[in-house]
């Protein structure tokens, strides 16, 4: 690819991941000892993306902790700080000093992927697009929104595929991975909250502007929710040949019984504990004879206090840890 500059999208809450998001922001969160977004930059830098563009909103803190300036994962990160939240769209405009007059490539920091980018912008550049939407079949038909193409073209974006749908082809979705036109900021509204997939590219697509669709393969991982983060942690470490990630610190006394469980730093497992199907925050006990399945835990003091997000599932003290059960 030709040396373009990166922007990853990082202000989100992630309310659907709290409790694990009580201390840091959705993108910082270690997926398997590294940060999310770790997993993005190093993706950019892969392609050679070495100037990289983070928005920060929500903790901001705990992405610079987990991203520093950017050299660990083979890129040089500059921050852009949101006041207020501006969404997917906003968040370049808020950036617009730092991106206009160049094509670049804006994605979710929220992410883990192996499509090839480079196949992306042969795609780009042949069809001559103001913007290239990386797409991906959604077999499994998840709640991801409908994109309508029509050679090589986005044409709509729609509503929510029926998963018990299987009559018809699978539904193609959003990657998050886009590449874009410098002239994508006359469609971009100044200073106000917008969205892409809402404000500026129908927009664009009604006044006959070319929104190239380009259909990857690979792998796409999308952490936005705890059963979506542990089912995914999990598939990561099974690629490894291993069932129980362990951090820092962490210690299983032998007595004990943990399959398919992601520990993270100074978790203490005591003797006849059984363990599975978990997320253990940072610095939880977890007492003898515990039995804990299908479930994410914190430290109880860590969300003490506070007031759930909306979209946050419901969860319960017990002992000294909080507890989310994902069953329900």
């Amino acid at each position: 690819m030709p040396n373009m500059k990166g922007m990853i999208l990082a202000a989100g809450y992630g309310e659907r991941l709290w409790p694990l998001t009580a201390d840091r922001t959705k993108p910082a969160l270690p997926v398997l000892g590294k940060p999310l977004i770790g997993y993005v930059a190093e993706y950019l830098g892969q392609f050679g993306i070495k100037d990289v563009l983070v928005n920060l909103h929500h903790r901001p803190e705990s992405v610079r902790q987990a991203l520093g300036d950017g050299r660990d994962f083979g890129v040089h990160l500059e921050y852009v700080y949101e006041p207020v939240i501006l969404g997917t769209s906003g968040a370049l405009d808020n950036a617009r000093d730092l991106l206009e007059g160049e094509t670049f490539v804006v994605i979710n920091g929220k992410i883990i992927t192996d499509i090839d980018l480079n196949a992306a912008f042969e795609t780009h550049r042949r069809t001559q697009a103001l913007a290239t939407l990386v797409l991906k079949k959604n077999d499994k038909r998840e709640r991801f929104s409908i994109v309508g193409s029509e050679e090589d073209l986005v044409k709509a974006f729609g509503r929510m595929p029926d998963p018990g749908d299987a009559s018809t082809p699978a539904p193609l979705m959003f990657t998050g991975i886009q590449i874009l036109e410098s002239r994508i900021f006359d469609y971009i509204p100044r200073g106000v909250f917008s969205h892409s997939t809402v404000d500026v590219y129908p927009q664009a697509i009604a006044r006959g502007e070319r929104i190239a669709a380009h259909v990857a393969n690979g792998y796409w991982y999308e952490l936005s929710t705890l059963q979506r983060y542990l089912d995914i942690s999990l598939a990561l470490l099974e690629k490894e040949g291993r069932r129980v990630y362990t951090g820092a610190g962490t210690r299983i006394d032998p007595g004990a019984k943990v399959d398919r469980a992601i520990l993270w730093n100074d978790v203490k497992v005591a003797a006849g504990a059984s363990l599975r199907d978990v997320v253990v925050g940072d610095g939880v006990r977890i007492p003898p004879d515990s039995k804990l399945e299908n479930c994410v835990m914190v430290r109880a003091d860590l969300v003490s206090g506070s007031t759930p997000p909306v979209k946050a599932m419901k969860g319960e003290v017990i002992g000294d840890s909080f507890v989310v059960h994902l069953w329900q």
